[in-house]
């Protein structure tokens, strides 16, 4: 198999926000986040900040680099990430367990560049077409990424893993599908909430049913956080109806 890595550095990866000089401070709240969120995110950070008049530091990292951290020990005050892996810091005691809250829940889509024809995605059927006709494919790393994870399993069960693989580009963080609106990739998929900031790109829709697939993030307090009452008031400025209207805009599934 014949698959080719994309190290494309994450765009914007790390977002300081100070009220007084725009650094990270050491009493700055810190927060680790899977990249899906970083759309709607990024700006409640802001404001959060803005309101509080604190600083806060938040770093979007893919799910399996972020969790490689927790486990060597590093210790924001809050985490976001996806159910299946907050289940994992529940097991492991990493995060206080009544502070776990519903951040946002996302669904993959397909991207194809700005100026090219719309293909039909409605079946699985024209799916599995338009990736054999394709000439090129970027998905996140399967090994660092939910959404990667996903997809591997789509092309399985599509019965064309090694015919798209071949031709394939794995991402590793950041905006991966970033190669379709240069004109590079032909195909782009990744979750839509980070489709939809890439310059250059069209989003086609979600992948058709039963290939789809919707992750919920979920933010926790971490039990070694030296913040507590801010962490926790974060997470609950993060349920405020300001922030759920945010997040609709930026692409994520009404609750």
């Amino acid at each position: 198999m014949n698959v080719r890595t994309w190290w494309a550095a994450i765009l914007s990866g790390v977002l300081l926000w100070s009220a007084a000089t725009g650094a990270i401070r050491a009493e700055d709240l810190r927060v680790y986040s899977g990249g899906a969120v970083k759309s709607g995110l990024s700006e409640a950070v802001k404001l959060f900040g803005e309101r509080e008049g604190i600083g806060v530091a938040v770093e979007f990292i893919p799910m399996g680099p972020l969790m490689k951290r927790l486990e060597d020990g590093e210790v924001p005050d809050v985490v976001v990430l996806a159910q299946g892996r907050m289940e994992t810091a529940l097991e492991k005691r990493w995060i206080v367990p009544d502070t776990v809250v519903d951040v946002g829940r996302v669904a993959m889509g397909v991207a194809v560049h700005k100026d090219a024809p719309t293909p039909d995605i409605s079946t699985p059927e024209a799916f599995r077409d338009l990736l054999l006709q394709a000439g090129s494919v970027v998905y996140i790393d399967p090994s660092i990424g939910t959404s990667g994870r996903h997809f591997a399993k789509v092309l399985e069960r599509l019965g064309i893993a090694e015919e798209v693989n071949a031709k394939a580009v794995l991402g590793t963080g950041g905006y991966v599908v970033a190669p379709v609106g240069r004109g590079e990739v032909e195909v782009g998929i990744h979750q839509i909430t980070e489709i939809l900031p890439v310059e250059g790109v069209k989003m086609v829709g979600p992948l058709p049913p039963p290939l789809g697939r919707e992750t919920l993030y979920r933010g926790a307090v971490m039990v070694a956080s030296a913040r507590q009452e801010m962490s926790r008031r974060f997470l609950a400025y993060l349920r405020s109806v300001e922030v759920r209207a945010m997040f609709k805009a930026r692409g994520f599934i009404e609750e």
